[in-house]
């Protein structure tokens, strides 16, 4: 049930949820038959094969802020590390077992320090960097994908969007996503999504002045 004091036209944390857990199973639906030797596809995120991009996304459901406290201590401050560390916790022995532990976070709201919406934002991000190399195609909610542009256009928290887009204006053509001055780019509300958070592979759907210079910044951290 939404907040009644959430203002008008604003997503409350538990509506947020609800979009977190919907686009966790349908990334579950969409890998259900996926061939074992398809498992090793290199991902859209940087060394990282598409099993491993899953098991990180189960582990990012499983990390509660004491959890994710313990191991960057453990880690020494080295948040990579960390990073490879719980994934490899979630590989499974096969991509059977990879998959079946991220079917059992579906519905897990435990996430590290982070807001929900980071966690949406990671889930379509890494969803994409998944399907893309597989031919797999989405129908993400337009008003989801929004809520995530507009997240990554207003923070580096999680990756660098917010720097990585700044000087130049991003305007959707499949919705009312728009942020930003200078050079346009104009795409697909996912497309800029995935270009501010450093993924070339969208190029082709892009348009504007801008779109040469956002993709020059692709390797940004």
């Amino acid at each position: 049930m939404s907040d009644p004091k959430a203002k008008p036209g604003r997503l409350v944390r538990s509506d947020v949820w609800s979009l977190v857990h919907a686009e966790r199973a349908a990334l579950a639906a969409d890998l259900t038959s996926l061939a074992p030797d398809r498992w090793t596809t290199q991902s859209l995120c940087t060394e990282l094969t598409v099993r491993e991009v899953l098991a990180h996304l189960t582990a990012a459901a499983s990390l509660n802020p004491v959890r994710w406290m313990l191991g960057v201590l453990r880690c020494r401050f080295d948040f990579d590390r960390q990073v490879a560390m719980r994934l490899a916790e979630q590989m499974g022995r096969d991509p059977d077992e990879t998959l079946e532990r991220f079917r059992r976070v579906i519905t897990s709201t435990i996430k590290p320090p982070l807001p929900v919406l980071a966690m949406l934002g990671e889930l379509i991000v890494h969803g994409e960097d998944i399907r893309r190399p597989l031919g797999i195609r989405h129908p993400y909610p337009v008003e989801t994908v929004t809520r995530v542009a507009e997240y990554f256009a207003g923070s580096d928290l999680t990756v660098l969007a917010k720097g990585r887009i700044e000087g130049l204006r991003l305007v959707a053509n499949d919705g009312p996503f728009a942020s930003g001055s200078g050079p346009l780019v104009s795409g697909p509300t996912l497309a800029l999504t995935m270009a501010m958070t450093g993924r070339t592979a969208y190029r082709e759907e892009m348009t504007g002045d801008g779109v040469t210079i956002l993709l020059d910044r692709s390797d940004m951290v």
